[in-house]
């Protein structure tokens, strides 16, 4: 919840419009300043004080106690100028918040986070756990001083200027280790305990039983990253609790799953209780990876039977494989989605003159591996065999990158070994649609009249399909030098079903700076005049211009403006 505290008119106009936008999110706190900023500081997870700095310092200031825990502080001016992480920029999510702020109310947002100001990620925000100096190695690696990055595994990390040695050291390790003086360590969410019990197992029972595999495994309890079962136990009080005391999710699988998992230790047991021959195990090793510590039983004070098992195992770090949409060229077109995947990103893979739109997005130190065009398989393979060395990988398109993108080469690339994480973006049809007014208002479809992947029967198939069932049509790639032919083919074919008047709108580089569009209709358009760089977008029988405008209605018939007027 984020607490919400102003002084004044102008500010309480402002925090009423955040309270409107979040509603779920927001809390309004009435009264003295004083005890609303007390009050918000002990019940809420984040604040934001339409006051003077100063005066939130000084009311803050009582209130610290610790960066981990403490709420994150927002400060907007009373002229609404600017949203001031001011406490807690990362553990508090300050910094990601002053965004928000100063996007729904036209401030400017101020981050004086170190990291943030030069473009490193935080050691505290890559979303794992972090023991030892943070604070000492995040200042040598603003200072440029080597920071070695000593990984047991390997773990989709953003790019942090890491150097082969160095006094200052940042290690990835799932292992009980201490931090040594000038060392950061990163605990990756590795660790799944598979667990059973019977019915009524105590949390203590289940708890001792987990924490005490972990310590004798060496392991660090920090990275647990699920507790597994069977179905038959989801909802059985000592496990849920235990996951709940432990800070992490509870998983279960049906008993079919887990019967097909090969296991050290089956048992006849919970085959004639829940379906399986094992739980623990089974539960553990079902998603893949190392069984650390084989099933094991509770050891009970009381002398009685144990009533809990569990089994620990070690999953291998999986690469992280983001295909991004960069939309069609604006900036502000960009997602912001798309741009906190470009800076999670450690290994971008581009065509060149993408590359070259987004260049100043990417963080210091970030691997970028372009090529021209024509290459698109090649950094398809490209991007997932660097995923599946453990990067965290962006493979961007313009557009949406799944609509004749880098989507599709490269998840037949890819296999169930990486994750894969699609990033949508704003595709041409649709930039190209908002310039000329509103032709897709109805059933549409997009065509690429490009033969070099497809051939031109099944292109002409589809042009006839779409011309009879009366769809809006957009031509992507209509015309080239190589490729003169095939426009002038496909408007024939419209043209057998539709009005020679039928709108067609011609959109050139939309959203960017030389961008260029033209209304015309199905018999006056000049193929010659159409190039790679431009979108065609024929209307259907409905189709009309008004005021200038393509708009195609939503209804199926059309309404007069004496209709729509009604």
């Amino acid at each position: 919840m984020i607490g919400l505290i102003s002084a004044t008119a102008a500010g309480a106009a402002a925090r009423d419009r955040l309270a409107a936008a979040w509603p779920e999110r927001t809390r309004v706190y009435e009264g003295p300043v004083g005890d609303a900023v007390r009050a918000a500081f002990a019940e809420c997870e984040q604040l934001v004080c339409f006051l003077a700095t100063g005066a939130v310092v000084r009311l803050l200031a009582p209130l610290l106690a610790d960066k981990a825990t403490d709420p994150g502080v927002v400060c907007v001016d009373e002229g609404g100028r600017f949203a001031v992480s001011l406490v807690g920029g990362h553990g508090g999510g300050a910094n990601e918040l002053a965004g928000e702020v100063g996007e729904l109310l036209g401030a400017t947002p101020v981050v004086t986070t170190a990291t943030d100001a030069v473009g490193l990620p935080g050691l505290d925000t890559l979303g794992m756990p972090v023991e030892g100096d943070v604070a000492g190695v995040s200042r040598a690696l603003l200072d440029g001083e080597p920071v070695a990055l000593d990984a047991e595994s390997a773990w989709p990390l953003p790019p942090l200027r890491a150097a082969a040695e160095g006094s200052y050291v940042i290690r990835v390790s799932d292992r009980l280790v201490e931090p040594a003086p000038h060392e950061v360590v990163l605990r990756p969410r590795s660790i799944v305990v598979g667990v059973g019990a019977s019915k009524g197992a105590s949390v203590d029972e289940v708890l001792e039983l987990v924490e005490g595999a972990l310590r004798d495994a060496g392991l660090s309890a920090r990275s647990l990253a699920e507790l597994a079962t069977v179905d038959a136990k989801a909802a059985e009080p000592g496990i849920v609790e235990a996951a709940a005391r432990l800070g992490v999710p509870l998983v279960t699988y049906s008993a079919e799953e887990l019967a097909k998992v090969e296991v050290p230790n089956p048992s006849d047991a919970p085959l004639a209780a829940v379906g399986t021959p094992s739980v623990a195990e089974a539960a553990a090793l079902v998603r893949g990876g190392e069984l650390l510590v084989p099933k094991r039983k509770s050891a009970r004070a009381d002398g009685h039977a144990s009533m809990a098992t569990c089994a620990v195992v070690r999953r291998p770090g999986r690469g992280r494989l983001a295909v991004v949409g960069l939309g069609p060229g604006a900036r502000d077109l960009v997602t912001p989605r798309a741009t906190a995947e470009l800076r999670r990103a450690s290994v971008l893979v581009g065509l060149d003159q993408y590359v070259d739109q987004i260049r100043d997005l990417l963080r210091p130190g970030t691997l970028v591996l372009e090529s021209g065009l024509g290459a698109e398989e090649e950094r398809a393979r490209t991007a997932v065999a660097e995923a599946r060395k453990g990067q965290a990988v962006a493979l961007i398109g313009s557009g949406d990158a799944g609509v004749y993108a880098m989507a599709s080469p490269a998840l037949a690339e890819a296999s169930d070994d990486i994750d894969v994480i699609g990033v949508p973006g704003v595709t041409a049809a649709l930039a190209a649609g908002a310039i000329l007014g509103a032709p897709l208002g109805h059933d549409h479809v997009s065509i690429s009249l490009s033969d070099l992947h497809t051939p031109w029967e099944v292109i002409e198939r589809r042009v006839r399909a779409a011309a009879e069932a009366d769809l809006v049509v957009t031509f992507y790639n209509p015309r080239s030098r190589g490729r003169d032919w095939q426009l002038p083919k496909a408007l024939a074919i419209l043209a057998g079903h539709r009005e020679p008047g039928t709108p067609v709108g011609v959109v050139r580089n939309a959203s960017r700076p030389d961008e260029s569009s033209r209304l015309t209709t199905l018999a006056s358009l000049d193929p010659a005049t159409v190039d790679m760089m431009t979108v065609v977008t024929v209307g259907n029988t409905a189709t009309r211009e008004i005021a200038g405008r393509m708009v195609t209605p939503r209804g199926y018939r059309w309404q007069t403006s004496e209709e729509g007027a009604k």
